[in-house]
C-alpha cells in the first residue's frame, strides 16, 4: 500500500487527489483530445468524479497536479502497478488540461515522482507506458530520459480499438544523469 504523500517543487504541487479536485478537474479535463489515447474516457461531470474513485484503488497513488503560480488544477497523474517486492513501480493515468501543456508542469511532475520513486521508495526501476499512436508522449517520455524498451501488441483492449503498448523505462543506474537532465530542464530561464 502506498501512503498518502505530497510532493512539491517550485512549479507544481501534487497532493492526493480526491473528491475536492473535481471541480478543478472538470474546468479542465472534458476535451476530447485529452482521452482520445486513454484506457477511459471523461466527457462529464460523473465520469470524473469516478475516474477520481476509480484511481483509488490498492496499489497505485494518485495525485492532482496543482500548478503553484495560479493555483489551479493542472491535471492528474500517479504511481500505479506497484510491485514492493520486485521495487518498481510505474508513473501513468498522466494528463494536463489543454493550458498546462508544453509547460514545466510535466517535466516537473516527472521530476518529483522519479525523485520520489528512487530516493524515498528505494525503486529499481520506474517505469511508463502509452500507445503506440500516441507520439507526443513517447517524445516526452524520451525528452525525459525514460528509455523505450518495446512494444506489447495487441495489449489493451481499449475504446474503439486493439492497443499496443509501448514500455519505457528509467533504472537506478540511470537516475543520476536523468535527475540532473530533468534538473536542467528547469532551470529558470533568462
Amino acid at each position: 500500500m502506498l501512503p498518502p504523500i505530497t510532493l512539491e517543487g517550485r512549479y507544481v504541487r501534487l497532493e492526493p487527489l480526491t473528491e475536492d479536485h473535481l471541480d478543478g478537474l472538470c474546468a479542465i479535463g472534458f476535451e476530447p483530445a485529452l482521452w482520445a489515447l486513454t484506457t477511459v474516457r471523461v466527457t462529464n461531470r460523473e465520469e470524473m468524479a469516478e475516474y477520481i474513485r476509480a484511481a483509488q484503488g490498492p496499489g497505485q497513488h494518485a495525485f492532482a497536479v496543482i500548478e503553484k503560480a495560479g493555483g489551479k488544477v493542472a491535471g492528474s497523474t500517479r504511481f500505479m502497478n506497484y510491485e514492493p517486492a520486485h521495487k518498481r513501480v510505474e508513473i501513468g493515468s498522466t494528463w494536463y488540461g489543454q493550458p498546462f501543456q508544453r509547460t514545466a508542469v510535466n517535466t516537473e511532475c516527472k521530476y518529483l515522482l522519479f525523485r520520489h520513486g528512487f530516493e524515498t521508495m528505494g525503486m529499481n526501476r520506474v517505469e511508463l507506458k502509452t500507445d503506440s499512436r500516441n507520439t507526443r508522449s513517447q517524445r516526452a517520455m524520451l525528452r525525459v530520459g525514460a528509455k523505450e524498451e518495446g512494444t506489447l501488441r495487441r495489449h489493451m483492449v481499449v475504446p474503439g480499438h486493439v492497443r499496443d503498448t509501448v514500455y519505457f523505462s528509467v533504472i537506478v543506474e540511470e537516475w543520476p544523469e536523468v535527475k540532473a537532465r530533468l534538473e536542467k530542464m528547469l532551470e529558470p530561464r533568462g
